[in-house]
């Protein structure tokens, strides 16, 4: 009987004989339903490639790991430090770094920056020399070449490359007491840039310095850290590893994930995609209305046949199956024209770039496996419910004249 219910279900979808206006209804319905699933699938589909993106865009800012002290800016017994983590085979490389606020001047401007000194490793955690589009990045022969991030440099107007244009750093120096000079002050060092990166808004006012140079303007002794950078072989096990670390290290030191160094951004980020899944889901969900609006206008058009089959001795419960597997096909068939088109465009998308988020950059796109998954099992959970809640009709409905 089943079957029977099966086989009645798509052939009141498929034939090519009845009323016109069913028909059209019903294949306006399956239309709907195709749209709104290719929508989502590439809304989806395009937060997959902002995700992808963002990732990109901060990977020159943290590592897979940052380790710092848990009370003070310097790390304690760095060599300890530094035997524990050559030791492991885990990880692939690591930079110490220090980082400080500074004011820089040049040909009598002046601007706030950041100071991040590192050391020849530095590159091997985070390659921010692949972002350097003028100049070269610092040959960490001398402690006064430095990296600068470009609207920084735009706004200085320092020369690019250059070995006699020098900018000066100060420093600011802690302590007490009556100020008698100006050395009292600051600490100072004139800097040559040269080259000059990209700051993608994540590194804006960034210079990249040796670190012996943060070491002289904070008068910090040699080997000094605030924090290392560690790159993995395998950035899967940052969690592993890290649990390893604290255990070796103690509870003095402080290990985050690069996830955890971000944890604001992917919270700001996943609640955009969490919305936007929710709001593409109630345009499914609204959608769903036409394959009601289809199921009741077969149930009017198909009654005296309805009639019939009771009368035959076909079960009402089977009848109902009837309704219920043509709103199920007609789910279906949306639900896979509807996956077929999205990701015909999202390959579009990404062979022709035609779809821009402005004049240079195109929307980014990653088609996944479990986007799939996210728009079918949501269209298919509303599509089978409205299914199944307008497939129950009382047999006085059937009987009566």
């Amino acid at each position: 009987m089943k079957n029977i219910a099966f086989y009645i279900a798509s052939r009141y979808l498929l034939s090519k004989k009845g009323s016109t206006a069913v028909t059209f209804i019903t294949w306006l319905a399956v239309g709907a339903m195709t749209v709104a699933v290719t929508a989502m699938f590439v809304i989806i589909s395009v937060f997959s490639g902002l995700e992808d993106l963002n990732k990109e865009l901060i990977s020159n800012l943290h590592a897979d790991l940052t380790l710092k002290s848990a009370s003070g800016k310097t790390l304690k017994d760095f060599d300890k430090i530094n035997s524990v983590l050559k030791n492991n085979k885990e990880i692939s490389n690591f930079s110490r770094v220090i980082e400080e606020k500074v004011y820089i001047s040049y040909n009598g401007k002046g601007d706030i920056a950041y100071l991040r000194g590192v050391d020849s490793a530095y590159t091997k955690v985070n390659p921010i020399n692949k972002d350097v589009f003028y100049g070269a990045y610092p040959s960490f022969k001398y402690s006064n070449e430095v990296l600068m991030e470009n609207s920084l440099d735009n706004r200085l107007s320092i020369p690019v490359p250059s070995t006699s244009d020098y900018a000066t750093i100060f420093m600011p120096k802690p302590g007490t007491g009556i100020i008698n000079k100006e050395e009292d002050i600051y600490n100072k060092k004139d800097i040559l840039v040269s080259g000059v990166f990209a700051g993608k808004d994540q590194l804006d006012n960034y210079i990249i310095a040796p670190v012996e140079l943060t070491e002289e303007l904070l008068n910090l002794p040699k080997h000094s850290a605030y924090q290392i950078v560690i790159k993995l072989k395998n950035p899967e096990n940052a969690d592993s590893v890290k649990q390893k670390l604290i255990s070796s290290l103690g509870k003095g030191i402080e290990i985050k994930t690069k996830e955890e160094e971000n944890a604001a951004f992917w919270k700001m980020i996943n609640t955009e995609k969490l919305f936007i899944y929710l709001i593409f889901a109630l345009v499914i969900f609204i959608t769903t209305f036409n394959l009601a609006g289809a199921i009741i206008i077969l149930q009017l058009d198909k009654k005296e046949q309805a009639k019939s089959l009771i009368s035959l001795g076909f079960p009402l419960s089977h009848l109902r199956q009837v309704y219920f597997y043509t709103g199920v096909l007609i789910v279906i068939l949306g639900i896979i024209s509807g996956l077929i088109l999205g990701t015909g465009l999202c390959y579009f998308q990404q062979f022709t770039e035609f779809f821009k988020a402005n004049e240079t950059l195109p929307f980014p796109v990653k088609i996944v496996g479990k986007n799939y998954l996210i728009v079918a099992v949501t269209a298919s959970l509303f599509g089978f419910g409205i299914s199944w809640a307008f497939s129950k009709i009382s047999k006085d409905y059937i009987t009566k004249n």
